[in-house]
């Protein structure tokens, strides 16, 4: 089918069936590959949707006051020697932790992706990433810890170097020209999906985030609490991208959800579970934040099984429950997209968060 546009003498002939040709060929993996970014047509709306999402909530460091957390962090009395402890150590992880996600979304998963509106919902992601990353650099700051201190975390605190190298092991096995038309190759690209996704930013961020909740709940360091609370609700964002990413694939490469590929999945979040729980006792040495290793150690279990089920795959503790149900207002997953209100809502822009319909596009 053809449209004909005429003015005067001159004629232009659009050629719809090469564009449904163009929409057809959007994959994720070996689709259309074009040096244009041309969104037009979406195939892939949810990844615009959440790419407006993101956008729309959109926040900067610095705009959050840290006196309190400066006058609390010199005092001598008001913060104990372990809640120092777990800032020390949710700073000192992350720190490498944000820059490990931004940098294997821009030099694996993105440049592996073909579909333009996947690419950009991912570069809006690493992003985010930097932001995280900044925002730690401004508690380090506005605290005086010597950043040294962080440096020396990640490399001698066995249990942070241990998820560190989890994920990395991953990200090194797709740094190289690989042939996407290979099964072996496909599963490598799901498995990091999966574990980048599913089994870092969505289960072993959430062992920190608790105890830093739990101390911003009474108070405590309430700037690094709504940094982390503003984080958290990025992180939800990226959970629900990798996850669309994953299943998408799987959906268009369905031979890469073999039996035994979903069982090596389940396999990598029990390691990650492992590993969480190890950290969680070196962030807890003694019980702190009137909590215990664990209830911190059944909540991992608990978001563990939930991020299994959100992809389709088995539970590893059936029917464990929650034991920290004040967490579900901030951290639940059936709240992510709300789960706090207040001065999050100043940073999400009125023009970002118009509907946009299928006609507008």
């Amino acid at each position: 089918m053809q449209t004909v546009f005429e003015f005067g003498n001159r004629s232009y002939v659009l050629d719809r069936t090469k564009a449904e040709l163009a929409f057809a060929e959007k994959r994720v993996i070996n689709g259309r590959k074009t040096v244009f970014f041309n969104l037009l047509p979406l195939k892939y709306r949810w990844a615009y949707d959440l790419y407006r999402t993101m956008k729309a909530n959109h926040w900067e460091p610095e705009d959050i006051p840290m006196q309190k957390d400066v006058e609390q962090w010199k005092s001598t009395s008001e913060l104990s020697d372990v809640e120092r402890w777990i800032v020390r150590m949710g700073i000192g992880y992350f720190s490498a932790a944000e820059g490990i996600v931004g940098d294997n979304i821009i030099h694996v998963v993105r440049e592996l992706v073909t579909a333009p509106e996947l690419k950009m919902v991912l570069g809006r992601h690493a992003h985010e990433e930097n932001i995280h990353a900044d925002s730690l650099l401004y508690m380090i700051s506005s605290l005086g810890i010597n950043p040294h201190e962080c440096e020396a975390m990640f490399e001698d605190v066995e249990s942070i170097r241990g998820k560190n190298d989890f994920v990395m092991e991953s990200s090194r096995g797709l740094r190289r020209e690989i042939d996407l038309t290979q099964l072996a190759n496909q599963q490598l690209l799901a498995k990091n999906m999966f574990i980048f996704g599913q089994c870092m930013e969505g289960t072993q961020f959430y062992g920190l985030f608790g105890m830093i909740l739990a101390l911003y709940r009474q108070n405590k360091l309430p700037g690094i609490g709504q940094m982390f609370r503003y984080t958290l609700r990025d992180e939800s964002n990226h959970i629900k991208l990798f996850r669309h990413l994953l299943m998408d694939l799987v959906d268009e490469n369905p031979d890469i959800w073999s039996a035994d590929f979903k069982e090596e999945l389940r396999n990598l979040m029990r390691r990650a579970v492992e590993l969480e729980k190890a950290f969680v006792s070196d962030c807890l040495p003694v019980r702190a934040v009137g909590l215990s290793v664990e209830e911190f150690c059944q909540y991992i279990d608990y978001i563990a099984d939930r991020r299994l089920v959100g992809c389709g795959l088995r539970e590893l503790n059936p029917g464990v429950l929650n034991p920290l149900p004040w967490l579900a207002e901030m951290m639940d997953i059936s709240k992510e997209q709300n789960f706090f209100e207040g001065r999050v809502t100043e940073y999400q822009k009125t023009s970002a968060l118009a509907a946009v319909s299928d006609d507008d596009l």
